[in-house]
C-alpha cells in the first residue's frame, strides 16, 4: 500500500453535560439535575458550535478521515457529572465528594463504551479511575476490560496537597496488577498531577512551565517504586508531554539509580540511607524498564524531537493529533506529519504514526489498512518537506524554533 495507516494516539472526547444522565445510577439523578441546572461551563470550546466534535460520532469520523486519520485513542475531555472542571486536571475529591465524583466518572466510562462501539475497531477508549479507593478502581478496571475499552485507564495523578499517597506507594499495587493481568495500558496524560496554582497571569505561566514535569513524575515514581518488578507485564504510556525530554531524564534516573545502589553497599553515610533497599525493591534500572515497559504518546511531535527517536526508541513513539483541541494538528495533520517526518525511512514513519499504537492499544492493523487505502496520507506526500505552514494553523507543531527541553 502506498499510504500510511495513521492512528492518533491522543484524541479527546466526552458527552454533552446532560447526556451523561442516562449513564448515572438513578439514585444520583435528582442531585445531578440540581447540579447541572446550576453549573456554568468555564470552557469556551465546550460552548462553541464546534463542541459536538466531542460526542458527534459521525462528524468525528468524517473530520478525522478528512485529516488522514483512521483510528484514535480517546482520552476524556468534557465535564463529567459533579466535577468542577475537566477531570484530567481536577483536584482529588474530598471524602465527602468521593461518592458522587466516582459515580460521575463511571457514567463517563459507560458513555465512552457506547461511543467506541459506534465505530467498531476505530476507537480505543481510555477510561477514568480515582485513586481514593483502590478496591473501587480495581472493580472498574475489570469492567473496563469486559466493556471493550482497549485504551486502558488514565491516572488522575497525586499532586502535592492531594491528600493521597504518592504513585510509588505499594497501596496502588492492586491497580497495577489488574492492568498487567488484563493487558490494559496505564496512561498518564499531560496536565495530570499538577497542583492548583490559582488564576493569576503568573500562575498560568508557571503552570505551562511545570505541567509536563508533574506529568512525568509517574515515570520515576513507578520505576523507583518497583511497580514494574512486581508486575513485569505492566505498560505505562506518557501522553502529550513531549518526547524530547526522555533521553536526558533516563540518563538522570540511571545516574541516581547507580549512585544510590552503590552508596547503599558502603559504610553508613548520609547518602547510603537514601539507597537502602532500593536495588531489591525496584529491580532493573530505569533505562531497561523504559525499554521493556514504557511508551510515549508523543502527540504532535516537533522537528527538534525527531533526531532523538533512536534514543527514545522507535518502537515507543506514537504520534497523535490531539483532536479536537486547538493546539492539535487538525485539520492540518498531513502537514504536521510532513514537518516532523519528511525524509525519514518509510518503515520508521509507519511505526510512529500507526504501527506502535496498534500494538499497544490492540487495534487490528490489517483492518485499518483497508480504511487507510481510502483516506490515509500518501507515502510520497509525507516524504515531501513542508515549505509553508498553513496560515491559520494553531498547533505548536508548526511553531518556529524549539529545542530539546530539560523536561
Amino acid at each position: 500500500m502506498d499510504r500510511y495507516t495513521v492512528i492518533s494516539a491522543d484524541c479527546h472526547a466526552g458527552a454533552d453535560l446532560l447526556d451523561y444522565r442516562p449513564y448515572l445510577e438513578k439514585k444520583h439523578h435528582a442531585e445531578f439535575d440540581a447540579w447541572a441546572a446550576a453549573y456554568v461551563n468555564p470552557f469556551e470550546d465546550l460552548l462553541a458550535d464546534t463542541a459536538d466534535r466531542n460526542w458527534n460520532s459521525d462528524r468525528r469520523l468524517a473530520e478525522l478521515e478528512a485529516d488522514g486519520i483512521v483510528a484514535e485513542v480517546v482520552f476524556p475531555n468534557t465535564i463529567p457529572p459533579f466535577f468542577p472542571s475537566a477531570s484530567l486536571m481536577a483536584p482529588a475529591p474530598t471524602r465527602e465528594d468521593y461518592e458522587r465524583r466516582w459515580a460521575g466518572l463511571r457514567a463517563h466510562n459507560r458513555w465512552l463504551a457506547d461511543f467506541c462501539a459506534a465505530a467498531p475497531g476505530r476507537r480505543a477508549g481510555v477510561a477514568q479511575i480515582l485513586l481514593n479507593d483502590v478496591d473501587d478502581a480495581v472493580e472498574e478496571i475489570h469492567w473496563i476490560k469486559e466493556a471493550g475499552l482497549t485504551g486502558g485507564i488514565t491516572l488522575p495523578g497525586t499532586p502535592p496537597g492531594s491528600g493521597l499517597p504518592e504513585l510509588h506507594a505499594q497501596r496502588y499495587d492492586p491497580i497495577w496488577a489488574a492492568c498487567a493481568e488484563l493487558g490494559l495500558p496505564v496512561n498518564h496524560h499531560g496536565g495530570s498531577g499538577s497542583p492548583p496554582l490559582g488564576d493569576e497571569p503568573a500562575a498560568r505561566a508557571v503552570f505551562m512551565v511545570e505541567a509536563t514535569w508533574f506529568s512525568h513524575r509517574a515515570l520515576w515514581h513507578l520505576i523507583f517504586g518497583g511497580a514494574f518488578r512486581r508486575h513485569p507485564d505492566l505498560k505505562l504510556v506518557l501522553t502529550e508531554q513531549g518526547s524530547g525530554w526522555i533521553p536526558g531524564v533516563l540518563d538522570m534516573l540511571d545516574y541516581y539509580h547507580g549512585r544510590l545502589v552503590a552508596s547503599a553497599s558502603r559504610a553508613a553515610t548520609a547518602e547510603s540511607k537514601f539507597g537502602a533497599g532500593l536495588a531489591a525493591s525496584m529491580g532493573k534500572g530505569p533505562s531497561e524498564v523504559w525499554r521493556e515497559n514504557c511508551f510515549v504518546g508523543a502527540s504532535f511531535m516537533r522537528p527538534h524531537e525527531v533526531p532523538l527517536r533512536d534514543r527514545i526508541g522507535l518502537d515507543k513513539i506514537m504520534w497523535g493529533s490531539d483532536y479536537p483541541h486547538d493546539e492539535g494538528t487538525a485539520p492540518y495533520s498531513r502537514e504536521g506529519l510532513r514537518i516532523a517526518y519528511a525524509g525519514l525511512p518509510r518503515e520508521e514513519v509507519a511505526a510512529m504514526v500507526g504501527g506502535n499504537a496498534a500494538r499497544v492499544y490492540g487495534f487490528d492493523l490489517a483492518a485499518l489498512d483497508a480504511v487507510a487505502a481510502r483516506v490515509g496520507p500518501a507515502v510520497s506526500e509525507i516524504a515531501e518537506p513542508l515549505k509553508e505552514v498553513p496560515a491559520d494553523a494553531t498547533s505548536p507543531a508548526f511553531a518556529p524554533g524549539g529545542s530539546v527541553r530539560v523536561w
